[in-house]
C-alpha cells in the first residue's frame, strides 16, 4: 500500500506539472519530460523512452495523428489551440503512466518468492483518481481561491469595485499561488530529476532544429529554455486571463466562478495562438509576452547529465523512425 501511495503521489505531482513539462507545436518536433525519461512527438508519431532502475532503456512508440487532419474545425484559430492542448494532455498522461510503471525505484519494487520483480502496472482506479484529483486541485488553486480571496479584499477596499482592478488583483494572487507551488514542488528530489529531463528534452529539440547532427555533445551545447515550452504557455495564460476576466461583470461569486470555468477554452486557445506566433517570428514586440516564461524555465528546466540527454535522443529517434514509416514529413518552424 505504501508503495502504491508513493507511486500515486509522484504521478499526481507530475500531472499537475504536465502543462509546464510539455513543449512543441502541432506541426513541429516537441516533447515532454516524464519520470526518468522523455516523450518526443513528431507530427503523427510519438515515442517514450524511460531508463529503468537497472540502467536499461525501455520505449513505447505509437501513432499520434493531428486533429486538424481529422476535421477542418480543429485547424481554425483558437479551436486548434484547444484541440492541440487537449490532445497533448491526453498523450502526456499516457506517457507519464508508462514512465511511472517502469521507473519505480529499486527499493520500492516488490519481488516474488523466486526473486522476480512483480508487475508495477498502475491500477485503473489509481489513474482515474489521479486525473480527478489533479483537475480538482487545479480548479481549486487557480480559479476558486484567487476569486474568493479577491472578493474578500474587495469587501474591504473600495477602489476594487471595478472589473479591471478586480481582475489584476485576482491575477496577482493566481500568479503568486502558481509560483509558490512551483518553487515548493521543485525542492522534491523526484521533481528535480523530471526538470533535468525537461532540460534534456529542450536541448535535443534545439539540436534537431539547428540542422546539426543530433548527438550528446552537440545537444549539451544548447540552452535549456525554449520559447515553445509549456512554462511559457502557462505564463501567457496568466496574462491573457487577466485581460479576459477584466471584461466579466462583477455580479456575484457564483456567476464569476462559472464564467471563469467557461472561458478556460477561449483563454487557452488565444494563448496558444500567441505562443505559436512568437515562436515563428522571433524578435517581434510580442516576444516580451513570453519573456517571463523563459525566465521561469530557469526553475522548470535544469542542466541534464549526458545519460539524460541520451534518453531524449533515443525518444527522438524512435518518433522519427515511426514517422518515416508512416510517410510523415518532419518540419521545423
Amino acid at each position: 500500500m505504501i508503495r502504491r501511495l508513493r507511486q500515486l503521489f509522484r504521478l499526481a505531482a507530475c500531472t499537475q506539472l504536465l502543462p509546464i513539462l510539455e513543449s512543441g507545436d502541432d506541426p513541429l518536433i516537441g516533447g515532454q519530460a516524464v519520470l526518468e525519461g522523455v516523450m518526443m512527438r513528431a507530427p503523427n508519431s510519438y515515442c517514450v523512452a524511460v531508463r529503468k532502475p537497472d540502467g536499461t532503456i525501455v520505449t513505447e512508440e505509437g501513432p499520434a495523428s493531428r486533429l486538424a487532419d481529422k476535421s477542418k474545425f480543429w485547424a481554425l484559430p483558437i479551436a486548434r489551440g484547444v484541440g492541440t492542448l487537449g490532445q497533448a494532455m491526453s498523450l502526456g498522461m499516457k506517457a507519464l503512466n508508462f514512465s511511472a510503471q517502469h521507473a519505480v525505484p529499486e527499493e520500492e519494487q516488490k519481488k516474488d518468492k523466486d526473486g522476480n520483480v512483480k508487475s508495477t502496472e498502475i491500477p485503473k482506479w489509481m489513474l482515474a483518481l489521479n486525473v480527478l484529483f489533479s483537475l480538482g486541485l487545479f480548479i481549486f488553486l487557480y480559479k476558486f481561491i484567487p476569486l474568493l480571496a479577491t472578493n474578500e479584499i474587495q469587501s474591504r477596499v473600495t477602489f476594487l469595485n471595478n472589473q479591471v482592478g478586480f481582475s489584476f488583483v485576482e491575477g496577482a494572487i493566481r500568479l503568486s499561488i502558481f509560483l509558490g507551488f512551483l518553487l515548493l514542488i521543485s525542492r522534491m528530489k523526484d521533481i528535480r530529476r523530471v526538470f533535468e529531463y525537461h532540460g534534456a528534452e529542450h536541448k535535443v529539440v534545439f539540436n534537431y532544429e539547428s540542422g546539426k547532427a543530433v548527438d550528446v555533445p552537440t545537444a549539451q551545447s544548447f540552452v535549456t529554455w525554449h520559447p515553445r515550452c509549456g512554462t511559457s504557455f502557462l505564463m501567457v495564460v496568466m496574462i491573457v486571463s487577466i485581460l479576459v476576466y477584466a471584461l466579466v461583470p462583477l455580479q456575484g461569486f457564483a456567476f464569476q466562478f462559472l464564467v471563469r470555468l467557461a472561458l478556460l477554452p477561449v483563454i487557452a486557445g488565444v494563448s496558444y495562438e500567441i505562443i505559436r506566433f512568437v515562436a515563428k517570428r522571433q524578435g517581434n514586440m510580442l516576444s516580451t509576452v513570453v519573456a517571463p516564461g523563459l525566465w521561469l524555465q530557469r526553475v522548470t528546466t535544469q542542466p541534464p547529465a549526458d545519460e539524460q540527454v541520451e534518453i531524449s535522443i533515443r525518444a527522438l529517434d524512435g518518433a522519427m523512425e515511426l514517422e518515416k514509416q508512416k510517410g510523415g514529413r518532419l518540419v521545423v518552424a
